[in-house]
């Protein structure tokens, strides 16, 4: 029997079966790591959890910024991004839409309730009528049919007995950003013999200002209900009334039993926004993370890239260009010129000590378990060791967050945004053609100059955008009249063309005056590629120069593939 066996095992290893038990064998291998390969795709798909919103790791990002190569690869000094940008922006985030019937159901109700009254044709308007409400809901619906509708407030008197002010809060029907809008009108209301009401006339964005600003604890006039753990107050809304004065300390006995955080001195000064961003969220993370509240310099410095001037501006407030207000609410932060002051009114009396870090490769960690009440981080001279961000690498990096849901834009600046596609109905599409000092660089753009001439243009745009439509043209390009060829098959628009909205009768001028005691604000180069850049993302069609316009690489020659890595 065992010699048996053993001859038939040996005949398998016969000249004529080799071929075909190799190729069984190679097949079992290849399954093998196949499967182990799949195997470690899982685990890791898995477990992979990116830092940050920018799917980066810092290391990278902080090469880009710090880097001073001569390489075509070129920093990119458009706008940053915040938290907003990352939220979702699936409808069932912002809750549920009012359309025609909510608004005949919420009213039928209304007159269930409501006496009956006389009607004289000459007495003024009652605007809080159910009637009168109902015919204002519906002539809004009717006639911004591109935007969705999720809250009316209650009408109030306007300006005479025939008008009335209403406010809603809305979204485009195809936004893209995670926000919510809100506007209010002035209605000119008509009644007839026969007691029917009708709107003559709805005014222009934001004309009914008696009914901005909502009374607390007001309940809205028609509001869906919201489902369950659809939390929409975390979102922003655009056009209410901003309250980004500074937080105010208590009592001595509350800052005296704070735990603080303050960075000092340090090479971000006057560097890029997305720079002096990375930073600042690195420092907030940071104090997060240890539970400590942040001091803060409200005092930047623009570089000279956004200045008219060209050169670096201090003594920018962070309230022109982020959303102060709501940073202060759901993040801890105190003012450093008040913190200062407070400190040298009570540190001393109640015993209040300073922990002195000069070393950025300390990390947060290391500090956990300092007691004392400020602990102060000191940057030296010598760059990019000196840079803010440079604390949250390494091995901190896995451990401390930047917090970006804390940091939005300036909801003053992104109302303009707001007015501007109000002013279109929200019904446009929008290009962006990069041309400047790029189009003149013909040795690292070739192309772009004559990719973005009138009649390229024209021919680009002719199977992209129909005609007669409305086109948001957001450029560089200074001289706007370069693109007149185009009005003869769109309605062109530009953003200097909306300059009533920040000149010195309009709202922001006098707000961003205010704000700082009485001078007024330059609106400079970041507040208009700021505003320019999410009036193009309001756009139904959104054409890019280099991606749709343009074969050159947006970065300069042969870094398509970079860009993209």
């Amino acid at each position: 029997m065992l010699g048996r066996y053993a001859i038939s095992r040996t005949g398998n290893f016969r000249p004529e079966n080799l071929g075909q038990n190799a190729m069984a064998m190679i097949g079992n291998v290849c399954f093998s790591m196949f499967v182990f390969g799949v195997l470690v795709f899982t685990v890791l798909a898995a477990t992979y959890e990116p830092d940050d919103p920018l799917f980066h790791p810092s290391s990278k990002i902080t090469t880009f910024l710090t880097s001073n190569s001569n390489a075509t690869f070129k920093s990119d000094n458009t706008v940053v991004k915040t938290g907003e940008d990352f939220m979702a922006t699936n409808e069932t985030v912002f809750g549920n839409v009012i359309n025609m019937t909510d608004v005949d159901n919420s009213v039928v109700n209304d007159f269930a309730d409501a006496a009956a009254a006389k009607c004289e044709r000459n007495d003024p308007i009652d605007c809080k009528d159910p009637e009168v409400f109902h015919t204002m809901m519906r002539a809004t619906i009717e006639k911004f049919q591109d935007i969705h509708f999720y809250r009316f407030g209650k009408p109030v008197p306007g300006s005479s007995d025939s008008t009335c002010d209403m406010a809603w809060r809305f979204r485009p029907k195809e936004g893209k950003s995670a926000a919510f809008y809100k506007d209010y009108r002035r209605f000119v209301i008509n009644r007839s013999e026969n007691c029917f009401l009708s709107i003559v006339s709805i005014g222009e964005y934001h004309t009914g200002k008696n009914a901005r600003k909502r009374k607390k604890h007001q309940k809205a006039g028609l509001e869906k209900k919201q489902e369950k753990g659809n939390d929409v107050n975390s979102l922003p809304i655009v056009g209410e009334v901003v309250n980004d004065s500074l937080p105010v300390v208590e009592s001595e006995s509350s800052f005296s039993h704070g735990k603080y955080l303050i960075y000092v001195g340090g090479g971000d000064k006057c560097k890029s926004m997305d720079h002096y961003l990375w930073s600042f969220l690195c420092a907030l993370g940071e104090a997060q993370y240890l539970n400590r509240t942040l001091v803060m310099d409200l005092s930047i410095c623009l570089s000279s890239i956004y200045t008219s001037s060209k050169q670096d501006e201090e003594g920018k407030d962070f309230r022109f260009y982020f959303d102060f207000e709501h940073l202060k609410e759901a993040g801890s932060v105190l003012d450093k010129e008040q913190f200062w002051a407070d400190w040298e009114r009570w540190q001393k009396k109640d015993g209040m000590n300073q922990h002195l870090v000069e070393d950025y490769r300390v990390t947060p960690m290391k500090l956990m378990d300092v007691k004392d009440s400020l602990i102060m981080r000191k940057f030296g001279s010598v760059e990019p060791d000196n840079y803010w961000y440079r604390v949250c690498e390494g091995e901190t990096e896995s451990v401390v967050q930047r917090p970006w849901h804390l940091v939005w834009k300036s909801r003053r600046l992104m109302d303009i945004v707001s007015a501007i596609a109000s002013k279109l109905n929200w019904d446009y599409d929008s290009v962006h053609v990069v041309r400047g000092e790029k189009a003149r660089n013909k040795e690292l753009w070739p192309n772009l100059d004559a990719h973005t001439s009138p009649d390229a243009l024209l021919s680009t745009l002719r199977d992209k955008v129909d005609e007669g439509r409305n086109l948001y043209i957001a450029t560089d390009e200074p001289d706007t009249s370069f693109f007149d060829p185009l009005k003869d098959k769109y309605t062109t628009h530009f953003l200097d063309e909306y300059k009533d909205l920040w000149d010195e009768n309009s709202e922001w001028y006098s707000e961003t005056t205010k704000l700082n005691n009485g001078v007024p604000v330059e609106f400079d180069g970041y507040m208009r590629a700021s505003i320019d850049t999410e009036v193009l993302l309001g756009g139904k069609k959104q054409i890019e120069t280099f991606n749709d316009l343009t074969s050159d690489c947006k970065d300069g020659i042969n870094t398509c593939n970079v860009a993209t890595n």
